[in-house]
């Protein structure tokens, strides 16, 4: 092979890895999403570090620090399935922009809570089951927005350049709030994010009303159970939520980092625990080309999923930060790989009718497994230490997650070029680009 071929085989295998900017180039409403959570995103994880830290500060205790999870549990629940059923039945534009400047205000008590002479444990508590259920409210708004404003064959690539803005705000976010508290204290961590939305705000307020489907239903308890047993009829849909769970359920140790540090000897290190999994999502959004060449997204969320466990298995297993820091990044990058996999299943399969209710189903998937993850984690690291947590956590995970592999061949053998299911998707989104386009201008 002469070396201008080789030199042209190697440009074309990176423009294969670079991210697809299709979406943000040929949608505006998504570039104001995208800004927006972007600025919203790095504001939210300077409080995400921030609120363990300051339990820890108050308390000593890495129950204390677990039990977040267990308040945030019940109010996600609830309000995650009325939120799907609102998502479908309302303006899902204007469901996130409320929601937004809601979790605003509670960002703001955060910080009261903080200025004062000595802070009290029960509010940061209480902001946060309520933050909550406001993030109930708004996350199926939010996930089901995308699909209504790119195109469906960019959809991929939209969650992927979503991704990206989320695992920077994920890298820069903690190690910043990690510098943030070690000087100048977790109230300026909370002000920071205050300004965030604020922010988030203005950029929400420029995009375009997206009102719902023609004869949507109202959102109502008989609704909630429409998209109940519409996500029960899909087996495919329900591994993807089961896989999620156990994952997050078994290996998600974020509650216990502040004590891992310290069994480390590594307390300088804090940030970088927090953001080292966010280094290897960051990675893989980045060089994300390649993800929406991939038809076959089942097995490829059960492999990363098992890549999940066998990182945090060793991330636990030994006693050298770096090392630590190392498995977390390759964690992060198996969870980005996994993420893609699911959303994109997600987006090409379900109809636009029930997305809003299945984007409720999808939040309780990858939140309550987090959630009770970090009241796992805790309660062990209690009884085994820090370490013990994250690596018998992580084996749990790998068992978890064969056992869902054999019990769920609907999901291995999903393929978006066949399934039937996406293929009515995307003839639905067909005619409707056909109909904007064929529709009289003014």
């Amino acid at each position: 092979m002469t070396e201008p071929e080789q030199s042209g085989r190697l440009r074309a295998l990176l423009r294969g890895l670079r991210p697809d900017l299709t979406p943000w180039r040929a949608s505006r409403d998504f570039r104001l999403l995208w800004s927006s959570g972007c600025v919203t995103s790095f504001g939210s994880f300077l409080t995400y570090v921030a609120v363990p830290l300051q339990i820890k500060e108050l308390t000593g205790s890495s129950v204390a620090v677990g039990l977040v999870g267990a308040f945030e549990l019940v109010p996600l629940v609830l309000f995650g399935l009325w939120g799907g059923a609102l998502a479908d039945a309302l303006d899902r534009r204007k469901v996130v922009l409320c929601s937004e400047a809601a979790l605003g205000v509670l960002s703001a008590l955060l910080l009261l809570n903080a200025l004062l002479p000595h802070p009290m444990l029960w509010p940061i508590y209480l902001v946060g089951a309520l933050v909550a259920a406001v993030d109930g409210l708004q996350r199926p708004a939010l996930d089901s927005l995308t699909p209504r404003i790119v195109a469906h064959d960019q959809l991929a690539s939209a969650f992927a350049l979503n991704s990206l803005y989320r695992n920077v705000g994920s890298v820069a976010g903690p190690a910043l709030a990690g510098v943030i508290a070690a000087y100048a204290g977790v109230r300026t961590a909370y002000l920071l994010d205050v300004a965030t939305f604020a922010l988030s705000l203005l950029l929400l307020a420029r995009m375009r009303a997206v009102p719902p489907s023609t004869g949507a239903e109202r959102p109502s308890l008989r609704a909630i159970g429409t998209g109940i047993r519409y996500a029960w009829s899909r087996k495919d849909l329900l591994g993807t939520y089961a896989v999620d769970t156990v994952a997050m359920l078994f290996a998600f140790p974020v509650a216990v980092f502040p004590f891992l540090a310290a069994e480390l000897d590594a307390g300088w290190a804090l940030g970088l625990l927090y953001a080292a999994s966010a280094v290897g999502a960051l990675a893989v959004s980045a060089t994300s080309g390649w993800t929406s060449r991939v038809h076959r997204q089942g097995r490829m969320l059960l492999l990363a999923a098992l890549g999940w466990g066998a990182a945090m298995t060793l991330a636990g297993l030994t006693a050298n930060v770096w090392l630590v820091l190392v498995c977390l990044a390759l964690a992060g990058g198996a969870d980005q790989i996994s993420g893609i996999a699911r959303s994109t299943l997600w987006n090409q399969s379900i109809p636009d009718g029930v997305r809003g209710r299945m984007a409720g189903v999808e939040l309780l998937s990858y939140s309550v497994g987090p959630q009770l993850g970090q009241v796992r984690a805790g309660g062990m690291a209690g009884l085994v230490g820090a370490r013990g947590s994250v690596w018998i956590g992580g084996l749990a995970c790998l068992a978890g997650v064969l056992a869902l592999a054999a019990a769920l061949p609907s999901l291995i053998g999903y393929d978006s070029r066949t399934d039937p299911h996406a293929r009515a998707v995307r003839e639905a989104a067909e005619r409707a680009a056909a109909e904007r386009d064929t529709a009289p201008v003014g």
